[in-house]
């Protein structure tokens, strides 16, 4: 008799595909939960270069190049234009003030100074010859005026003698009235002259005055004109070492014509040239060291030329002690130029990545993990040493600092060797 068979319900079968399903199902959570979905690629790391992340003291500085020049520099320009007769002292030599450099002949000048002293010389004498003449008309109206005083002083007591001989009627009318009106004229005449000598004198004073002044003017002149051949005699003005171009006995010099300098050599400077970029953080009193000789050596900022010149500008840099012994004119140093004071900050060192990222990111490196994972970090101040670390970045940390044009977008360099 047959026997009806019970159907099963946990097969084989269905519990493996029951138990696949959940692998599958699990795999897919795990996938969607926990598993990591950033873009990665494989990295050699003897192909990128690590820098660890410390903290110190942060200078903020730029290394800029500097050229020895003098302290002080006189630069002797020609007065006059003449021949070169004769070379005193050489290029390079040391000079003191008021040695004779070189010798200079100018025949035209020689016979336009002696025509202009002949032509003062004739204008001084005739100066002289007015204010001789001014005297004499001063000496004459004297001369008028005691004629006059003499006149009147024989007249007068005449006059008075025929007044009283007249009042006892011994002389007649006639008689009186000749001597009073020739003793009245006289007073009138005394008068007049007298006014007309006080205004001649007042004229005489003024224009005498002017005739003074006009001759120490020409006095003045003459001297002048007197020194100008000096001009061909060329002397040292200060101590220093002379340094001329190349010039030749006969050669001739224009007048205005700059032809050597004498540098004061126990003073020197250096003349700087900084970018543009930076022209809003230079300040006189800003100081930069530089190493000659195996010693270190300050300078100072002592002046900042406006101007800019090819994205350029310039400042002159003074030492604040003495200058380095054999150090010489034209020579360059590299000069480290500090921006500010320095102070502890979490430092970074510089590298290549930063025209990449433009600071904003960087490569963390796991050694654990063997992985770099990308982080985003925020930069401050920059020396070509290190970059300053605002936030994003600790101590102790390392980071991918070389170039990463060949990472392309991956957020994780799987690092392998």
């Amino acid at each position: 008799m047959d026997r009806k068979l019970e159907k099963k319900t946990w097969t084989p079968k269905l519990i493996a595909m029951l138990s696949g399903g959940t692998l599958l199902l699990a795999l897919v959570l795990y996938q969607l939960l926990f598993a990591d979905s950033r873009s990665s690629m494989n990295v050699n790391r003897d192909r990128i270069t690590v820098a660890t992340v410390n903290k110190g003291e942060f200078t903020d500085y730029i290394p800029v190049s500097g050229t020895i020049e003098p302290g002080e520099v006189f630069y002797l320009d020609a007065i006059e234009r003449g021949n070169i007769q004769e070379i005193i002292r050489e290029s390079g030599s040391m000079v003191e003030k008021g040695d004779t450099i070189l010798k200079l002949t100018n025949s035209n000048l020689q016979l336009d100074v002696m025509q202009r002293e002949t032509d003062l010389y004739f204008q001084i004498n005739n100066l002289r010859q007015t204010r001789l003449l001014l005297d004499q008309n001063d000496l004459s109206q004297q001369a008028q005026l005691a004629e006059i005083d003499y006149q009147i002083n024989l007249l007068k007591p005449q006059y008075e003698r025929f007044m009283e001989l007249h009042g006892k009627k011994l002389i007649s009318d006639r008689e009186l009235e000749e001597v009073k009106e020739e003793y009245e004229y006289n007073l009138k005449r005394q008068k007049l002259t007298y006014e007309s000598y006080r205004n001649d004198s007042i004229a005489r004073s003024i224009q005498k005055r002017q005739l003074r002044e006009s001759e120490a003017r020409m006095n003045q002149s003459l001297n002048g004109v007197g020194h100008i051949l000096d001009n061909l005699v060329v002397k040292a003005p200060i101590d220093g070492q002379l340094t001329t171009e190349q010039i030749e006995v006969g050669q001739s010099i224009n007048a205005g014509e700059r032809y050597g300098q004498i540098d004061i050599i126990d003073k020197f400077k250096a003349r700087v040239q900084i970018d543009e970029l930076y022209l809003p953080r230079i300040n006189t009193g800003l100081k930069g060291t530089f190493t000659f000789s195996g010693e270190t050596y300050e300078l100072e900022i002592a002046k900042i030329y406006p101007s800019v010149t090819g994205g350029r500008f310039e400042v002159d840099m003074v030492f604040n002690d003495d200058a380095p012994t054999g150090i010489r004119r034209g020579q360059t140093v590299r000069i480290r130029l500090e921006l500010g004071e320095s102070e502890q900050a979490v430092l970074l060192p510089t590298g290549g990545f930063y025209k990449d990222t433009g600071g904003n990111w960087v490569f963390v490196v796991n050694e654990e993990t063997g992985k770099a994972e990308k982080r985003n970090i925020r930069l401050g101040r920059k020396n070509p040493e290190y970059y300053e670390v605002i936030e994003g970045l600790g101590e102790g940390e390392k980071v991918i600092v070389s170039g990463y044009e060949n990472f392309g977008k991956n957020e994780v360099l799987n690092l392998s060797r």
